[in-house]
């Protein structure tokens, strides 16, 4: 029978800005069960001003002087070990609650940061009010948009042979990969690298447009609800998602024409896994009803991803 779990963020469970295969369990599950995990977002100087509105647990991060911190930006919290995940098995991730945490959130332009960073040198960053009851948030400047959370970073550890990564780039692994599709109701499936899988999740977003194109979304502390099930039958070697509508794969390179060519190629493949299209039929398949999306161009690696309807297998 499934368990639910609560991992709390603090000191101890939660990573400043790296991912290592290294780093201590904070909790241990069983396969199929339930964890709600708390996060935490910002940096000292994005909080706002007399640090209104900041979590006692964000505090309690930012204190702790013995915490080391890595080259990224992110607060991890995990990792979360499930029993019986070992190396060549996939980490099913059900995505079923992002709940923001505070009343607030903020968006950034920095420096040699985002797709224009010489254009814009302004830097600055602006606090967002963020209303949960009515879903909503509203900007500085009066403009009013809907939520939609989700975690940009959910991942596995990363191989033990490539020691400690900073938090920003994406990878095999999952890690930044900052697809606004990867929200409830969504499943994301992760290769294992390490036992135990070692999931983390972070980079709470309120609302992010496709790009993500400044270097920030709407960056916010969210409480996610997640189910964690070692999947020993997918052999899957890179991020793949889906919907109850559609199929998501991920492409992630250093050039946006080498990720979109990955992510068609994924495409393909879980299409023909799926249906009975030979892999020609499955590319004209991509290219009559599959929609590619630009995921973010600022986090070193840059992410495309294609949607693909189910109702077309």
């Amino acid at each position: 029978m499934s368990q639910t779990h609560h991992l709390e963020a603090t000191p101890d469970t939660v990573a400043w800005g790296y991912l290592d295969a290294r780093r201590e369990p904070a909790l241990e599950i069983d396969s199929g069960d339930e964890v709600t995990i708390d996060t935490i977002s910002g940096e000292p100087w994005d909080l706002p001003p007399g640090e209104r509105g900041v979590l006692p647990d964000h505090k309690a991060v930012l204190d702790a002087q013995r915490k080391e911190s890595g080259e990224g930006v992110h607060h991890l919290t995990g990792p979360v070990y499930v029993r019986g995940a070992k190396p060549g098995d996939v980490l099913q991730v059900e995505v079923l609650e992002a709940t923001p945490r505070q009343d607030w959130g903020f968006c950034q332009i920095l420096p040699l940061k985002g797709i224009l960073p010489h254009e814009f040198t302004d830097y600055q960053t602006q606090h967002i009010a963020i209303d949960r009851d009515r879903g909503m948030a509203v900007t500085p400047w009066g403009v009013e948009f809907e939520l939609d959370p989700f975690f940009g970073i959910m991942a596995v550890a990363p191989p033990p042979a490539w020691g400690r990564l900073s938090s920003p780039v994406p990878w095999a692994f999952g890690g930044n990969l900052d697809n606004k599709e990867l929200k409830p109701g969504s499943t994301l499936y992760l290769p294992v690298f390490n036992d135990g899988a070692l999931f983390s999740a972070g980079d709470g977003h309120g609302r992010q447009g496709d790009g993500e194109v400044c270097i920030d979304a709407l960056e916010t502390a969210l409480t996610g609800r997640f189910r964690l099930t070692v999947r020993k039958d997918l052999g899957y070697t890179q991020p793949f998602a889906e919907t109850e509508t559609h199929l998501i794969a991920m492409g992630l390179a250093d050039d946006l024409d080498a990720a979109a060519a990955d992510t068609v190629r994924q495409m393909v493949s879980h299409i023909t896994a799926r249906s009975d299209m030979d892999r020609n039929q499955a590319y004209m398949m991509c290219s009559l009803v599959g929609d590619l999306h630009i995921t973010q161009v600022v986090d070193g690696n840059k992410g495309v991803h294609m949607l693909y309807d189910k109702r077309y297998l």
